[in-house]
């Protein structure tokens, strides 16, 4: 793991983020491209290998996947194909960490976003596939007490808190006046909790992302057993 000599990222590499910002073009990036590969690549895939053993201690059924491409490291290039923002660089780190019988499209996971003033962690599960979607929705509805559980221990006042698109009105089939139908409506169950700059700077990063991963836990479990998978 990392030493306190050297932490994971330096100054610089969260000031290229902010300067990408300004300058989301193919030109400006590959004339500081090393500092990227050197300031946020590398250290990035060393955070990766090192939250291996800090998610092992929290499940060992979430997988650290260290390939260059494919793997928990996201490429910094965007898939601008169905988009109307054509800017080709995302201003952000992203790792995540996905259940190892799940699919892309109902797999529960944990998830990093790394950047000047918008660090997150957190976890759940982004447009679950339309039956693992009916299952979250029926655990939740079923199982008032589990849920409302799961997200007390995970969403602690301003701490924590839950994410993702909603539909505008509770869903045919549920109850509108469910003590959760608000999170009927949701097409998206994610949690998530705030990681300072100094946190990003600071040789303690991976145990603190650990902490974070920690907290939202409960809302992972209670998913993976809507969709039937261990936790």
């Amino acid at each position: 793991m990392a030493t306190k000599a050297t932490g994971y990222f330096t100054k610089d590499g969260l000031a290229f983020l902010t300067e990408l910002k300004k300058h989301n073009d193919k030109a400006w990036f590959e004339k500081n491209k090393d500092r990227y590969e050197t300031g946020l690549r590398a250290p990035g895939f060393r955070l990766v290998g090192d939250l291996a053993p800090v998610l092992q201690k929290i499940s060992e059924h979430f997988v650290v996947d260290l390939r260059p491409n494919g793997g928990s490291f996201s490429r910094i290039h965007r898939d601008t194909r169905f988009s109307k923002d054509k800017s080709p660089y995302k201003t952000h780190l992203f790792m995540h960490f996905r259940h190892e019988k799940g699919d892309e499209l109902a797999a529960p996971g944990f998830f990093l976003r790394l950047g000047p003033g918008e660090s997150r962690v957190g976890g759940g599960v982004w447009h679950p596939a339309p039956p693992k979607l009916a299952q979250i929705r029926d655990a939740i509805a079923k199982d008032a007490s589990g849920w409302s559980k799961a997200k007390g221990k995970s969403v602690r006042g301003a701490a924590c808190m839950l994410e993702g698109d909603a539909l505008k009105k509770v869903p045919r089939g549920y109850d509108p006046e469910h003590v959760h139908a608000d999170d009927l409506k949701r097409r998206d169950f994610g949690v998530s909790t705030d990681l300072s700059d100094a946190a990003l700077l600071g040789p303690k990063l991976a145990a603190e992302i650990g902490a974070g991963f920690r907290a939202v836990a409960p809302v992972v479990a209670f998913l993976c057993d809507a969709v039937g998978l261990p936790f």
